[in-house]
């Protein structure tokens, strides 16, 4: 369970368990407040990740050029 301890300036201090751990607030739905149980869900952005290896490997072939 993740619940909204309190917030600090732009972030959100989450508990989950016996850890705190810092969030952006930003991410967060602007109603949200203290005490709130909150669920994250996180996914691979696949064409991103794809692109971004793309970029570095032309980034790598640049530098490393014969």
């Amino acid at each position: 369970m993740l619940i909204i301890d309190r917030f600090e300036g732009d972030w959100a201090v989450i508990e989950f368990g016996k850890k705190t751990f810092n969030f952006p607030k930003s991410l967060l739905p602007k109603e949200v407040k203290e005490g709130d149980v909150i669920v994250i869900s996180v996914s691979i952005d696949r064409k991103a990740t794809t692109k971004r290896e793309r970029n570095i490997k032309k980034l790598a072939d640049q530098l490393f050029e014969d």
